[in-house]
């Protein structure tokens, strides 16, 4: 057990340690924070922490270092996050109104965190295989070329190319819009794929010449639903791994590969477990299932449409917790009030 004194020391050790990543002493800690007790004092304290393995020594005869046991400790009990100033959050407000879709307003997301903490910043889309689709498009564009829009009732906007063997003119449009808004209007993105599937599956030998058409749009389309059933994460920041690679003790190549290829991060982003107010952290050596025990996720629970999704920051365990998690917070909060908003005026 840490005695209340104890977890003062240790909160001040964390807190100068991400502040100056220098290794933290008793007469540093005496002549920064207002403890009221000797040098001497402090040492037994922190001699029990080190019993605990809440921080650790890194060279002979120097100060000490929080250990990710320690941030665990440290962060379990937090009693409040540090607010954000009225100037960051005009910044959140300011990068994510005016956006025009889901991914646009999620790539703003990911802009303004990084910004915010200067961390990777990530934000994991809501699950699609529940969305309907709202509204089907298909726009002739002249030189055999059609262009399809698929749009869900949570925001998520698809536009793909899809050559045809010949022009069409706007009859031939307004036909194919209608064959296709049959099969996927008002139907769920699971249903729709396989109403689709269905109608490729029944077309083997297309007879008139509008089915010959139809068959390799319903398979891009096809492929748009498959791509909205995804689960996927958008990123940006991934440049300040390498200005903070100092802060990790071996390399961040493991780290890169798990940004590169996402299904990683998910799994991670997915298992963790969040407090009472959607908050959730992974430090350090609690990452080592997902081979990421150099880092640190922070997330917060985001609502879109009935769905919930996350948003966070990974980086090193030297970070600022108490800061980046309430930028978490702050965004997540302002995303899922932005997405009601949008939900409300359609």
């Amino acid at each position: 057990m840490v005695s209340d004194r104890g977890l003062q020391v240790l909160r001040a050790i964390v807190q100068d340690y991400v502040e100056t990543r220098e290794p933290v002493g008793s007469k540093a800690i005496v002549d920064r924070h207002a403890f009221g007790v000797s040098a001497a004092t402090i040492r037994n304290d922190m001699a029990l922490l080190e019993d605990e393995e809440l921080i650790a020594a890194p060279h002979t005869s120097s100060g000490r270092v929080p250990t990710d046991k320690g941030y665990r400790v440290f962060v379990d009990h937090l009693s409040e996050l540090r607010p954000l100033s009225s100037a960051q959050r005009n910044a959140i407000s300011a990068f994510l109104e005016g956006s025009t879709d889901l991914d646009d307003v999620l790539s703003r997301t990911v802009r303004a965190l990084t910004q915010l903490t200067g961390q990777v910043a990530i934000v994991q889309y809501p699950s699609f295989a529940r969305a309907n689709v709202s509204h089907v498009e298909l726009v002739g564009l002249g030189g055999g070329r059609l262009l399809a829009i698929l749009v869900t009732d949570t925001g998520r906007v698809s536009q793909r190319m899809v050559p045809t063997a010949e022009d069409l003119d706007d009859a031939d449009v307004a036909q194919l819009r209608a064959r296709v808004a049959a099969l996927l209007t008002g139907r769920s993105v699971r249903d729709g794929a396989q109403a689709v599937a269905a109608q490729l599956d029944a077309d083997d030998t297309p007879a008139g010449r509008l089915d010959q058409i139809a068959r390799p749009l319903l398979r891009v389309i096809a492929e748009e639903l498959e791509e909205f059933r995804q689960d996927r994460l958008l990123m940006a920041g991934t440049a300040n791994l390498a200005r903070r690679e100092a802060d990790f003790r071996g390399s961040i190549y493991p780290l890169l590969e798990a940004i590169e290829e996402q299904v990683t991060l998910l799994r991670l982003m997915s298992e963790m477990i969040p407090d009472d107010g959607g908050l959730a952290a992974s430090i350090g050596r609690e990452n080592e299932p997902f081979g990421l025990a150099e880092a640190s996720v922070l997330a917060s629970d985001y609502d879109a449409t009935g769905s919930r999704a996350r948003v966070g920051v990974l980086g090193p365990t030297r970070m600022d917790y108490p800061t980046n998690l309430a930028a978490v917070r702050a965004v997540a909060h302002y995303l899922s009030r932005l997405l009601e908003d949008d939900d409300s005026s359609r």
